[in-house]
């Protein structure tokens, strides 16, 4: 058969060795999933950041975020285990609660630009002040 049906196959004799045959009576198909590749994480990364960035556009404010920081995200908090989720997670405990401590602490204000860079191996979030010249300001 198809390397599709083999892996079904090798799944369910995995299966016997762990599970009655009452449990694996009841399971009705056994769905595969492929590991996400780098190109589609980095995409769902962009996705998260843009719903991030449209909550901040609300308050005038824009992010901007570095290839290098997008890399570094995807490396740190990919798990091919767990899929995607654990890139939500990280990027909430990592960008959203600093961004969200600084707007309380007054340090962001309309029309400031947050980026994300890496420096010494970290998420780096700096805000840079709306400049003088803006008409907004």
């Amino acid at each position: 058969g198809t390397l599709q049906e083999q892996t079904v196959k090798a799944v369910m004799a995995e299966l016997r060795h762990h599970f009655r045959p009452e449990f694996l009576n009841r399971v009705d198909d056994i769905v595969l999933f492929k590991p996400l590749t780098r190109e589609e994480i980095k995409s769902i990364i962009d996705l998260l950041i843009a719903e991030l960035r449209r909550r901040l556009c609300d308050r005038q404010i824009d992010l901007q975020i570095s290839d290098e920081a997008r890399d570094f995200i995807a490396r740190e908090a990919y798990d091919p285990v767990y899929g995607a989720r654990p890139l939500k997670r990280y990027l909430q405990h990592q960008l959203e609660t600093r961004i969200g401590r600084a707007l309380i602490g007054g340090e962001i204000g309309r029309g400031a630009l947050v980026t994300v860079e890496i420096a010494d191996q970290k998420l780096q979030v700096e805000v840079v002040p709306p400049s003088a010249s803006d008409p907004e300001t």
